[in-house]
């Protein structure tokens, strides 16, 4: 690899400063694949120290801290800042990209010295960058569903599913599938990508409920990957207070997707006989949201809060939830819970039943 960075020095380049960059870019996509990141990671390291570059204006060996706190106000001063994890986020991607070139085990300092007279330095620094002093970063307006916000979401969808079919209009199919879609993100706790992701052959029967035949646990292939590392896995049970949404899985797989003569083996399939694309349910989702009068803030994203949310309001032990969602640790889990007020003066009521005894809380 030093002997690759040291052959460019002879070369002519008819753009060397331009050249230089892209070779530091290519080779540092080499750098992280050799990691195990995944090449959409890749991508968007990629993108966010290109957009440091068209900020700045000018080169890694020209960069100084001073730039790296510019950059930061000008995400903060938009119309609508970005996320304190987002920002945080381009940090952490100048932070490895200068570190990279700024290493004394590649020869890029030598090269830059050589070329243009100064070498590239790591500009993100403790007392410059966002630190990760939370556990939950989202914005405050990031929430669960209520229940009456849920009804009212699966009632539009419900609606205009069965507006289309009374009307025999185009469509009426994917809007059959689209309810159940959304219904299924939020009976199993599923990520957006997780969902989209599953076949036919991801749903499997649970013999404690033989009844739910095939319905009853669904393989997850896809999950959220640490870094480095391949899509975990996980089995999500079915549970009996969203039984409901197993019977709507039934009935999808056996009398809806098959006329749409699908020509993959996805779960979820499109118009067009392939499998559904983020893209499109998040489209779907606004779409139904904006009709059902619900609040903006509320996102697909928000369906899996509400799982863990009303998990926890039924009763099931913290371990559960956390191996359902698939979170390593529990705060993460925690973070995700948000129990209404029925559910916190039944505790309520139920400690101090514990303490002052039964007759003292008639």
């Amino acid at each position: 690899m030093t002997r690759e960075v040291r052959s460019l020095a002879p070369v002519l380049l008819l753009d060397p400063a331009r050249s230089t960059f892209d070779e530091m870019l290519r080779r540092y996509a080499v750098s992280m694949r050799s990691r195990g990141l995944s090449e959409g990671t890749i991508r968007v390291h990629q993108f966010g120290v290109k957009r440091f570059f068209r900020f700045a204006g000018t080169y890694p060996w020209e960069w100084r801290p001073q730039d790296v706190e510019d950059f930061t106000s000008s995400l903060l001063s938009r119309p609508e800042p970005l996320a304190h994890s987002t920002i945080r986020g381009y940090h952490q991607i100048l932070k490895g990209f200068c570190g990279y070139v700024s290493h004394p085990s590649y020869d890029w300092a030598d090269v830059c010295l050589e070329r243009f007279g100064a070498a590239p330095a790591q500009i993100c620094h403790p007392w410059n960058t966002f630190a990760h002093l939370a556990e939950f970063e989202a914005r405050p307006t990031r929430r669960p569903f209520g229940y009456d916000e849920l009804e009212a979401f699966f009632a539009q969808a419900d609606e205009r599913a069965h507006d289309l079919l009374e009307g025999r209009k185009k469509g009426a199919l994917p809007a059959l599938r689209d309810a159940q879609f959304f219904k299924t993100v939020y009976a199993f706790g599923l990520r957006r990508r997780e969902a989209v992701m599953l076949d036919l052959n991801d749903l499997r029967p649970n013999p404690y409920v033989p009844e739910w035949g095939a319905y009853a646990k669904v393989q997850v292939r896809y999950g959220k990957a640490m870094r480095g590392s391949p899509p975990r896995r996980r089995t999500v049970l079915a549970c009996p207070e969203f039984a409901w949404a197993s019977e709507g899985l039934r009935y999808w797989v056996e009398e809806v997707r098959p006329r749409l003569a699908p020509a993959t083996d996805a779960l979820w399939v499109s118009a067009r006989r392939t499998r559904m694309t983020t893209r499109t349910v998040d489209h779907r989702f606004a779409q139904i949201r904006e009709a059902a009068g619900l609040d903006p803030a509320l996102t697909l994203h928000s369906l899996r809060h509400s799982y863990v949310t009303h998990l926890v309001e039924f009763g099931y032990a913290a371990q559960f939830v956390q191996e359902q969602v698939g979170h390593n640790h529990s705060s993460t889990t925690a973070i995700y819970t948000s129990v209404g007020d029925d559910f916190k003066n039944r505790i309520f009521q139920e400690a101090l039943r514990r303490v002052l005894g039964e007759g003292e809380t008639a």
